[in-house]
């Protein structure tokens, strides 16, 4: 029987390529003739540190099942939950990891944090009382198949490597082949200047490479509205002066920091950020002669992070800005959660 492939855009849709794996097809029709089985149909995962949600997106594409979230953030649980049908549970470091349903796949975007003690310790000691911890000591439980990791891109550097060096450790100690590589959305059909670090660690060992970057053509004006936007994102006579003259001072001392401006024609923005919402600085979007710039709408923050229009924004602006920007580039993880679909194939594991 032939299979169906997956596609190099959207693992919604269907045709051929050189990756032989079982997709998901969007007809009802087509799907009642034959007996589809996704690539990770056999998988089941957790979200930690979930956000809202951008990394879990491409794992239910192709077929995994989310058994438990953790997300301590009021506003983004309610964003999560109107989108996923599930209300994640809270504070992580509260959930005992016996009470956690058994699992294949670790998600966490977890956050940065120094730990001290690197280098003089080892194991859980070095790490005790660390977000990170908690990713450990639930990995040490369940043992899952493999573990799917992001932070900034500054973390490898982070307390003079120190940061990376404890977790790296901690998942070789706790039996996994660790796989890292820093990549930039602006490589994976996304307008915006985001470089993320991500890691892939397996149990099993695993020949598993990143994805190439497909830089596809992009601009701006991809993500931007088509229709007229309210006047309430244009920026104010106050706020726009400002943002002239702290730009004019820092050029006097010899730096680049400001507003960033862009054009519907522009290849890419900088990266949006949780404090966007404070006063746009980072992305502004020029609206021509005389008439102030304006700030990207929620929906259009969405599209600068690969969500689709049907994602559902259902918290004010100021927290959408803030969720947007804490959020991943949900198409880079598309295409190297593919490139994990094509590694589990391969091992057939």
């Amino acid at each position: 029987m032939n299979r169906i492939t997956c596609s190099n855009n959207n693992p919604r849709k269907y045709k051929s390529t050189q990756v032989d794996l079982i997709d998901v097809v969007d007809s009802q029709s087509f799907s009642e003739k034959i007996k589809i089985t996704l690539p990770l149909s056999n998988y089941k995962f957790i979200d930690l540190f979930a956000g809202i949600g951008g990394i879990r997106i491409p794992f239910d594409e192709f077929g995994a099942q989310c058994v438990f979230s953790s997300e301590w953030d009021k506003y983004s649980q309610k964003t999560y939950a109107a989108n996923y049908k599930e209300m994640p549970r809270g504070d992580i470091t509260k959930i005992d990891e016996k009470h956690i349903a058994a699992f294949d796949i670790l998600l966490a975007g977890f956050p940065c944090q120094p730990f001290s003690n690197a280098g003089h310790k080892k194991g859980f000691n070095d790490i005790r009382g660390m977000l990170f911890f908690d990713i450990c000591r639930i990995i040490n439980y369940h043992k899952p198949k493999i573990l799917f990791l992001e932070n900034v891109k500054g973390f490898e550097g982070h307390n003079k490597g120190q940061t990376f060096s404890v977790v790296k450790r901690s998942l070789e100690d706790l039996g996994y082949s660790i796989h890292m590589q820093i990549l930039n959305a602006k490589q994976f059909g996304v307008p915006q200047n985001r470089e993320r670090m991500y890691i892939v660690a397996f149990k099993d060992d695993i020949k598993f490479s990143f994805p190439a970057p497909e830089n596809k053509p992009i601009k701006v004006g991809d993500i931007l509205s088509t229709e007229e936007v309210d006047a309430k994102y244009t920026i104010s006579d106050k706020l726009w002066a400002g943002h002239k003259r702290r730009k004019l001072e820092h050029r006097a001392r010899g730096n680049g920091f400001g507003y960033s401006l862009f054009q519907r024609d522009s290849e890419y923005t900088s990266t949006i950020s949780a404090r966007y919402y404070k006063d746009g600085s980072e992305i502004l979007i020029d609206q021509g002669e005389g008439i102030n710039p304006r700030k990207i709408t929620p929906r259009e923050a969405a599209r600068l992070q690969g969500f689709s229009d049907d994602f559902i924004i259902p918290v004010s602006d100021i927290q959408a800005y803030k969720q947007f920007g804490n959020s991943v580039a949900v198409p880079v993880i598309r295409a190297i959660v593919r490139k994990i679909c094509e590694a589990l194939a391969i091992d057939n594991i």
